[in-house]
């Protein structure tokens, strides 16, 4: 790759041609702040001005964010000019925002207070406008606070580049902006899918998940048993809640804040994996076997079925009917679980814990009622840990409860990233067609953080093409193939958030300016780290194919019969529908 020399603040550096100087500033050592820029350091807007430099023969200052380096060029940004400027937009920025900080869902994690210190911006300094804020509390997986809005367009840009469907934008002009859906709509009355990673990007607290954190309360307050699941995602990201690197993980800490939280039963959603695999492979191989419609897509992600029935219904029949894993433990425990314990299922209360915002709508659906109660992100989970004062590095590792529920595979951890779905499916579908396990048990083709990846599977003799996406911008491509009648492939897994649940719209944020210096790379790895836990785990496992955990084993003996019972059809299996209203009143 071509090299250029420049200068920052009078020292010379190489750095790679085509960086912007932004990218290049921080790998030479020096962190420009910035608000519209994200993750990557990419940025197409460069709206907020905060990112300003001086470049020799340059017409004034210069946004760093966007403009490229080039031979020769000598950078100043620590120049009176360049940091007083700097503080200027911030102060712009602070005239026209929110100023109840103390209570913002973000205090801690705010962005704009962390670059106004870097930059000493005063407030007061400017006068704002007085445009009516926007308050967007109806659809039930996202709030949006127009208040608090900076007008960055990392949101506008999220939605356009992980999801391919751009549902937000500008709306008026002036001091009359904002940013929302077309014509100011709520997100329950758009075609939104409710992932969530337009919140994962706000530098503010404009956009938020729903919090359900007092609906858990009050249900602790009402004496009901209040079950809770984690989803397996969870445990890859909940120890950045509490300073740990990413990558580390949190499982046992997690289980032992969950037992002291006062939770009934604390069970792991990872038995419900395995059960969603026995009830898709199942269904797999009736289509195949019965030349049913194919390819068939799996069903677990809810922000991939919100797209899916928003914009290609038609292909719905290619979809499984399987409920995904945690509203089958719900389902199960309210049934299964309730009758083995003599507890009415009226006084059951489940919680999910779940890195995902669209399984706060998911748990609503008219077609699955009362079989989760209430559903908290990643970072909801870690707000009710730390109002408990409980210390987080003084907890000692724990297990979930091993009560009928409590068995898990392997194959069960993996769904929390991409290709996990497909590689737990396969495990147990090659057993069934081949009457033996797969060779080593991993099926590498499926791993990997692109977006769209592809294999041939043979079994024993007879290829079978599988697909897996992440992410609807890719997505698109693999459904415009089934909608031509071109799609070469037996069974597609799709995942709503890019990567998978392990970048979920409710997992920790990922934000440059709270990262140790030593992380400085991360966020072009951090989805890699964070799957690297649940690989490990999945190794580490006795069990790593679904078919076999003996509790799977036992709740099919005992109480469902087989996979594709009609039991296993009431409570396990759901439908899908075309372009319905999709949020009901949230009250």
């Amino acid at each position: 790759m071509a090299l250029v020399n420049i200068k920052i603040d009078g020292q010379a550096y190489q750095v790679e041609a085509g960086l912007t100087i932004l990218e290049a500033a921080k790998k030479c050592g020096f962190n420009i702040p910035t608000l519209c820029a994200f993750n990557n350091g990419k940025c197409s807007r460069a709206s907020c001005r905060v990112c300003l430099v001086e470049v020799k023969g340059a017409r004034g200052l210069v946004a760093s964010c966007v403009y490229p380096v080039a031979e020769g060029m000598e950078i100043t940004i620590s120049s009176p000019k360049a940091i007083n400027a700097r503080r200027a937009s911030v102060e712009l920025i602070l005239s026209n925002h929110h100023k109840n900080c103390l209570q913002c869902e973000k205090n801690g994690h705010c962005e704009l207070l962390e670059v106004s210190k870097l930059v000493g911006a005063r407030d007061g300094m400017y006068e704002g406008s007085q445009t009516p804020a926007t308050v967007d509390e109806l659809a039930p997986g996202l709030i949006r606070d127009t208040s608090k809005c900076i007008l960055c367009g990392r949101c506008i840009e999220r939605c356009k580049e992980a999801q391919g469907i751009s549902i937000l934008g500008f709306e008026n002009r002036g001091f009359n902006t904002i940013v929302g859906p077309i014509q100011n709509r709520s997100f329950a009355t758009s075609p939104c899918i409710q992932c969530g990673q337009c919140v994962n990007v706000c530098p503010t607290g404009a956009l938020l998940e729903h919090s359900e954190i007092a609906k858990v309360d009050e249900a602790m307050k009402q004496g009901k048993y209040v079950i809770v699941q984690t989803a397996p995602a969870v445990r890859a990201a909940i120890a950045e809640e509490f300073g740990e690197k990413i990558g580390t993980p949190g499982t046992g800490k997690m289980v032992a804040a969950l037992h002291r939280l006062g939770f009934y039963r604390v069970f792991d959603t990872n038995f419900a994996a395995d059960l969603t695999i026995m009830e898709e492979a199942h269904e797999l191989l009736q289509r195949i076997k019965n030349n049913g419609v194919l390819p068939q897509i799996t069903s677990c992600s809810p922000g991939w079925i919100n797209y899916l029935e928003y914009y290609y219904p038609d292909i719905i029949p290619h979809v499984s009917s399987c409920k995904s894993p945690h509203m089958m433990m719900g389902a199960i425990i309210k049934s299964y679980f309730a009758k083995q314990h003599n507890i009415d299922p009226k006084d059951i209360f489940v919680v999910s814990i779940m890195p995902c915002t669209a399984k706060k709508y998911e748990r609503q659906r008219k077609e699955m009622p009362n079989d989760v109660d209430a559903v908290l992100t990643t970072r909801e989970l870690a707000k009710m840990i730390k109002r408990s004062g409980i210390n987080w590095q003084r907890l000692p590792e724990e297990q979930f409860d091993a009560d009928l529920l409590g068995e898990y595979s392997g194959a069960g951890v993996i769904f929390g990233v991409t290709g996990g779905v497909m590689e737990a499916a396969l495990r147990t579908a090659y057993f069934w067609l081949t009457g033996k396990e797969f060779g080593k048990i991993d099926f590498e083709a499926c791993r990997g953080q692109e977006g769209i990846k592809e294999a041939t599977i043979d079994v024993e003799g007879t290829p079978v093409k599988i697909a897996i996406c992440s992410g609807m911008r890719n997505a698109k491509v693999l459904l415009e193939q089934i909608k031509s009648g071109k799609s070469p492939y037996a069974f597609i897994e799709i995942m709503g958030c890019p990567g998978g649940c392990i970048n979920g719209g409710g997992q920790p944020y990922v934000k440059p300016l709270f990262l140790p210096n030593e992380e400085d790379n991360i966020l072009d790895t951090y989805r890699e780290k964070r799957a690297s836990v649940l690989y490990s785990e999945d190794v580490k496992q006795v069990i790593r194919q679904s078919h076999n955990n003996p509790d799977i084993k036992k709740l099919y003996a005992d109480f469902l019969g087989e996979p594709g019972s009609e039991l296993a059809e009431e409570l396990l299996h759901t439908s899908y529908d075309a372009h319905r209203e999709k949020f009901p009143d949230n009250k």
